[in-house]
């Protein structure tokens, strides 16, 4: 008898490659993506109040409540769609740096900081005197302007505690590991605080783009991807960026407490 030639089973491709340019297209797309999923689920309450666009848009503007829904589904469905890519793409999360947090996260958070907050003071005193386009008296919008009292935890959560994770595990989690794989390290770290800095321009605000929000965020990514790097981990960039808003927080909100 003849001996059948065995064939190896064929291997199933991933359906999304944990490439550098799968990775930025993915991370813009995540992030794009869920502003506007969670915009388009805000704005059902007003239409089933019947309110006018005016009204609807008034609403969204001044409720706390409705912003911090707002900000809790778009940080929500993004973590969603990146754990759903790492799951096509058949890469555990511990890649990423979702690994269990140790005490030298916060001594590098803190030495982070420093490091951040002097080199954003150096960087945009020059920046200021170079160009008219870099303004550091440009407000940011981030809403929650009739925020006060008990509306106060809601609005640290919504700025202290809910971006620093969405937005660490997008960019320095999954955008720069993906990165590294292939590049060197000053290179992953540029290309990733360079799409962190053009996404806090605030497009579409009506408002002049934001670049002074783009230089601090641009900054701020350099020293999280360095922590990343360092550590293995993302509990140090995401405490890093819990402090970095935590302390614009209290600048911001310091005279409602």
């Amino acid at each position: 008898m003849d001996k059948k030639e065995i064939k190896p089973a064929a291997v199933k491709r991933p359906f999304f490659k944990f490439d550098p340019a799968s990775s930025v297209f993915g991370v813009l797309a995540v992030f794009f993506v869920s502003q506007i999923a969670a915009g388009l689920i805000i704005s059902f309450y007003p239409s089933l109040k019947n309110w006018t666009a005016d009204q609807g848009n008034d609403w969204l503007k001044s409720s706390v409540l409705a912003q911090f829904g707002y900000i809790l589904l778009a940080e929500s469905f993004a973590v969603w769609l990146i754990f759903g890519l790492l799951r096509r793409a058949r890469v555990a999360k511990a890649k990423i740096g979702l690994v269990w947090p140790a005490y030298r996260d916060i001594a590098y958070a803190l030495s982070g900081y420093l490091v951040y907050f002097l080199s954003y003071l150096v960087v945009v005193t020059i920046a200021s005197r170079l160009t008219t386009l870099v303004n550091v008296d440009q407000p940011q919008e981030i809403g929650f302007g009739g925020a006060s009292g008990n509306q106060l935890w809601l609005v640290f959560v919504s700025l202290v505690i809910l971006p620093p994770i969405a937005e660490e595990i997008m960019f320095r989690g999954f955008l720069f590991s993906s990165l590294r794989q292939k590049y060197r390290l000053r290179y992953a770290v540029i290309l990733t605080s360079v799409l962190f800095g053009i996404a806090h321009l605030q497009f579409g605000s009506g408002a002049p783009l934001l670049w002074v929000a783009a230089i601090d965020t641009f900054i701020l990514s350099v020293v999280l991807c360095y922590l990343r790097e360092k550590t293995g981990s993302l509990w140090a960039s995401i405490t890093l960026h819990a402090l970095k808003n935590g302390v614009a927080f209290v600048a911001l909100f310091h005279a409602k407490f």
